[in-house]
């Protein structure tokens, strides 16, 4: 489990997180949603220890960040998993190149074996036989895909998206949240999606954080969206009319 507590974080004297308090479980998706400016990518750089808050700490398994050597910080490292907005592959690295560069990173693997560990996760991404393929060969989608076998590579305990929809037309962008959620509970492991998509959010989201101005103003899952009487949450979520019928016709069931 990540436990989240009360942490504060600040750019040149204005507070961009107010006290944030959360916990993000194994074995579901959690998401982080808010508009931009509400401070949840800040979040997740403090999560992935890009940023250190400067009040609070974020404990990883029983680990305080606050509390972790260099050594430690290195051990916590190599049990994340990211993906990027932009899926951040090297362009001049084929796609076996690319997942392979963790290991490369982290381990001492000899190269069949690291060969060996890249075609199990690409199979597991259904992209079998794309290995000496260059990134720019492959469609959006396809490219998210790579992305998440690099993140996978290493066997994480925590997996980070950031906006892993982004750019993505609807149809595939559903297959990644699929994607996303099976390797989850496959692997038991925790993992935290940065999301302005509410699609995804209604499809995968288990656990929601919502930010609003630094501020965490409603903590629940994709089933509570549709009760609650939050009013800040209701103003984001449903500030489509397709959402509005979806939340309408929900609260006319249960009557």
């Amino acid at each position: 489990m990540i436990v989240v507590e009360n942490i504060y974080k600040e750019f040149n004297g204005q507070q961009v997180l107010k006290g944030i308090s959360t916990t993000f479980e194994k074995g579901k998706t959690n998401m982080i949603i808010g508009q931009s400016g509400s401070g949840k990518t800040v979040l997740l750089k403090c999560l992935l220890g890009l940023h250190t808050p400067e009040k609070g700490f974020i404990s990883f398994d029983g680990r305080k960040n606050t509390e972790l050597s260099i050594k430690d910080h290195r051990q916590l490292r190599q049990e994340i998993g990211m993906v990027f907005q932009g899926g951040a592959l090297y362009d001049s690295l084929t796609i076996e190149e690319n997942i392979m560069f963790p290991l490369k990173m982290f381990t001492d693997q000899t190269f069949r074996a690291m060969r060996d560990r890249v075609n199990f996760v690409l199979n597991r991404v259904n992209l079998e036989g794309v290995n000496k393929k260059f990134p720019a060969q492959l469609s959006g989608g396809m490219q998210k895909r790579v992305a998440i076998a690099r993140a996978i590579v290493m066997n994480p305990k925590y997996l980070f998206c950031d906006e892993p929809n982004s750019g993505l037309d609807p149809n595939t962008a559903t297959v990644i949240d699929n994607l996303i959620q099976e390797i989850t509970k496959e692997y038991d492991i925790i993992t935290v999606i940065n999301s302005h998509d509410m699609n995804s959010v209604m499809e995968i989201g288990e656990k929601i954080i919502f930010l609003k101005n630094g501020v965490q103003a409603w903590e629940g899952s994709n089933s509570e969206i549709f009760k609650t009487e939050n009013e800040a949450i209701i103003n984001f979520v449903y500030s489509s009319n397709l959402f509005k019928k979806v939340r309408e016709a929900y609260l006319n069931e249960k009557k």
